[in-house]
C-alpha cells in the first residue's frame, strides 16, 4: 500500500520536458559555471574520504585499521591497504590537476603522468607524516589530564582526526593539488568540526583539545608544541585587494603563533600578527595586535588596553 495520499506522477503529468530543456540551457549556456566552461569530470568527495581512511588505517594498522592484526599480517595488511588507496587516490589527483592553471596545456597522457608522480611522492612523505602525527598524539596525551591512553586519544578526540586529516591535505597541497587538498579538509570538517585550510603550516606536537568550532586560516603558521582549546579562531582581519577592488589571493593575513604557545576556548586572533613563543592567551580574548614572547593576555587585560 502506498504511504503518500497520491499515485505515482510521471514526467509527463509534471510537464517536466520545457524545465529539463531550460535547465540545460541554463547548464551549457546562459549559466555555465564548469571551470573553463568545459571541465565535467570531479574529484569524488566520497572516494576521498576513502583514500583517507585507508591512509589512516596503513599509517595505524591496529587503531584505524583491524585490531587483530599481528606481526605476521601486519606488513601485508598495510601493503595491500596502501596499494588500494593509491590507486585510487591517483585518479583524483588526476582529476584535480585539471583545476590548476599549469595543467591548461598538458594533454592526457602527461595529466596521468603528473598525477601518478604526485602520488608515488605523496606515499613517499607518509612516514614522516606519520611521525609528526605520532607527536601530535604524544602532545595530547601529555597536555590533558583527562586522557588516558594514546588508544582512547586516536578513537575518540575530534582534534586528532583532524590534525591527520590536515596533515595528509597539507601534503597534497605542498604537492601542486590544492583542489583535493581542500577537499579534504572539508571532510574533516565536516567530520569534527575544526576547519583548518589545508595550506596552514602547523609544527610537530599540536593538540587541539576539543576542538568543536576551530577555524585555522590559510596563511597561518603555527609553530611546536601549540595547543588550542574549542571555538579558537586564526583568522584575517581584514581581506586586500587590487586596484581592481579584486580580492588578493594568498596574501599573509592569518596569525603566526610561535613555539610553545596555549591558547584557550574562544579566543580570537586576528590578522597577520605574532603570537610571541611560550604565550598564554584567555579565554575569550579579541587580539589584533602582537604579544611579546612569554606574555599572559587576559580579557581583563584587554578591556584596560
Amino acid at each position: 500500500m502506498n504511504d503518500n495520499h497520491f499515485p505515482p506522477a510521471g514526467a509527463n503529468h509534471w510537464q517536466l520536458g520545457p524545465i529539463i530543456e531550460a535547465l540545460r540551457h541554463s547548464r551549457e549556456n546562459t549559466h555555465n559555471i564548469r571551470h573553463q566552461g568545459r571541465v565535467r569530470e570531479l574529484p569524488s568527495r566520497e572516494v576521498l574520504k576513502q583514500v583517507i581512511e585507508g591512509i589512516s588505517a596503513a599509517l595505524f594498522p591496529t587503531h584505524y585499521g583491524r585490531p587483530d592484526l599481528n606481526d605476521e599480517s601486519i606488513d601485508y595488511f598495510v601493503g595491500d591497504t596502501l596499494n588500494v588507496a593509491l590507486d585510487r587516490l591517483v585518479e583524483q589527483v588526476r582529476r584535480a590537476l585539471r583545476f590548476s592553471p599549469e595543467s591548461d596545456e598538458l594533454g592526457e597522457l602527461e595529466l596521468a603522468e603528473q598525477a601518478r608522480a604526485i602520488t608515488r611522492t605523496f606515499a613517499a612523505s607518509l612516514p614522516e607524516i606519520r611521525a609528526l602525527l605520532v607527536s601530535d598524539v604524544q602532545a595530547a596525551l601529555a597536555g590533558d589530564p583527562a586522557a588516558s591512553s594514546v588508544a582512547e586519544i586516536m578513537l575518540c578526540y575530534p582534534g586528532t582526526i583532524a590534525v591527520l586529516y590536515h596533515r595528509l591535505a597539507h601534503c597534497l597541497h605542498r604537492l601542486g593539488v590544492p583542489f583535493l587538498a581542500r577537499l579534504g579538509a572539508d571532510i574533516a570538517h565536516t567530520l569534527t568540526g575544526i576547519d583548518i585550510h589545508p595550506a596552514a603550516q602547523i609544527g610537530p606536537s599540536f593538540f587541539i583539545d576539543h576542538g568543536t568550532g576551530v577555524v585555522i586560516g590559510e596563511t597561518a603558521i603555527i609553530g611546536r608544541h601549540v595547543r588550542l582549546y574549542q571555538a579558537v579562531t586564526l583568522g584575517a582581519r581584514r581581506f586586500p585587494t587590487d586596484d581592481s577592488g579584486a580580492l588578493v589571493k594568498g596574501a599573509p593575513r592569518h596569525p603566526i603563533v610561535e613555539d610553545d604557545v596555549v591558547i584557550y576556548a574562544g579566543a580570537t586572533i586576528l590578522g597577520r600578527i605574532t603570537v610571541g613563543a611560550g604565550s598564554t592567551i584567555g579565554g575569550n580574548v579579541w587580539l589584533t595586535q602582537s604579544v611579546a614572547p612569554g606574555s599572559n593576555v587576559t580579557q581583563a587585560q584587554m578591556r584596560g588596553a
